[in-house]
Order: C-alpha cells, then structure tokens, then sequence
C-alpha cells in the first residue's frame, strides 16, 4: 500500500492546529468563569495559554494518531476546563457565558487566521484572494505556510460550531441549563454532561459509518463551512 506523504503531513499539521486551538478554546472557558468568580481552572493551572496544561494523553496524542494511520481522517481534543457552578456570582447567567466563551475564543482565532492567511497570499503570490490549490504545497514549500492558516480557520470555525451542538457535554448543552430551575433538576443535568462524552463521540462517529445519516456533518457545512469559506474569500 502506497502512502500519500503530502496527504499525511497535512492530516498531522490538522491534528497539532486542533490541539492548539482547542488549548485557547479551553483557556477561553478557564478565563470566563474567573471573570465570573469560579477559580476552580486557575486553581488547576488552566489559566494558561500553554497547550501543555490542555493536553488529553488519549484526545490529543493518541486517539488523532491513530485514525491518521489507519485512514479514517483527524479528530482530537484536549481536557475540559472544570468548573464549579456553585461558586459563579450568577449561576444561571454565568454558566452561559462561559459556555459561550470557548466557542467566541475558535471564532477570533479564525478571524485573526483569516488576516494572516490572505496578507501571506498577497506577500508571496500578490493576489490576497488567489485559491491556494494543495498540488502547490509539493513544488512550493513555502505554500504551507497559507496552508496552515487555511486549515487553521476551517478547524476553529468547526470547533467553534460543533461544541455549540445542543448535545452533552458539548458547550450547546451548557446553554440549556436556565431552564433546569430546580436545584435537582440542575443536578441531575449535571450528572448527565459528566458522563455523555463517550456516548456522544460514538454517535458522532459511528452514525454516518453503520446508519448511513449525518445531521451533525450537515449542520456544521451549513454552519462552519460557510463561514470557513466566507473568511478564506475575503479580499484585502
């Protein structure tokens, strides 16, 4: 079996830039909910932009390597930031913005992507809106340097859109806790985004692969593909 090399590095250079950009998407949530009073991620050492303090052994090293190798494409993710609901200043309120504040964090970091990928396309080829074709990256080195970027804001702006997934323990779910008004009922959602994510990842996965139907896949074209393909479009 022959091995696209070109292919390969590519699905590795997607892998490091998920790793990367969910550290700051974590950080983003560690940050929010120390503005609204819960220090619990700073106690931990969450507080930080350092990808190495966001790092899941399985998520982030093993789990990518894996599916690159044998075929199946790239998913990776680090280590959600705890928090503690009991210690927000405005629980109901605050749970939602630091909720939100994750996926705002994948969006700046597609929109600062966005800048730096098409001023590199005006510096090195004089055109900030030339498509960048991947058969470029095998005459032209310095063509990763674009590359990057590009799958730099389609990996935050997939980021940003899949964790706004109503689903647990995806940040969409954190958005339904203002309705869960009793202390039991917020308990037992709790208990329920705790223990979700191997169950959520195995009906990401395995739904298109056995049942032949990805609603999740659809969403996130009609959501994060436009917006990738709005960014990657612009014209400096």
């Amino acid at each position: 079996m022959s091995i696209d090399w070109i292919e390969l590095a590519i699905d590795l250079l997607a892998v490091g830039l998920v790793v990367i950009s969910a550290s700051l998407h974590e950080f983003g949530h560690a940050f929010a909910a120390h503005c609204c009073g819960d220090d619990t991620a700073k106690e931990q050492g969450r507080l930080t932009i350092n990808p190495l303090a966001h790092i899941d052994p399985f998520g982030s090293v093993l789990l990518p390597f894996l599916l690159v190798m044998s075929g199946f494409g790239y998913m990776a993710y680090a280590k959600p930031v705890p928090y503690n609901p009991y210690r927000l200043k405005n629980p109901r309120r605050d749970e939602v913005i630091v909720a939100v504040a994750g996926p705002v964090a994948n969006v700046l970091q597609a929109l600062v992507g966005a800048v730096l990928y098409h001023v590199c396309l005006k510096v090195m080829y004089g055109d900030a809106s030339a498509p960048l074709y991947f058969y470029f990256i095998g005459s032209d080195p310095l063509a990763w340097l674009p590359l990057a970027l590009q799958v730099y804001i389609q990996v935050n702006c997939s980021l940003a859109f899949f964790n706004l997934l109503p689903i647990p323990p995806l940040d969409g779910s954190k958005l339904l806790s203002p309705l869960f008004k009793t202390p039991e009922a917020r308990r037992w959602w709790y208990q329920v985004q705790r223990y979700a994510l191997p169950v959520t990842f195995a009906l990401i996965w395995l739904g298109p692969r056995v049942l032949g139907i990805d609603p999740i896949g659809w969403v996130l074209d009609m959501t994060a593909g436009r917006l990738s393909d709005v960014l990657l479009g612009w014209s400096l």
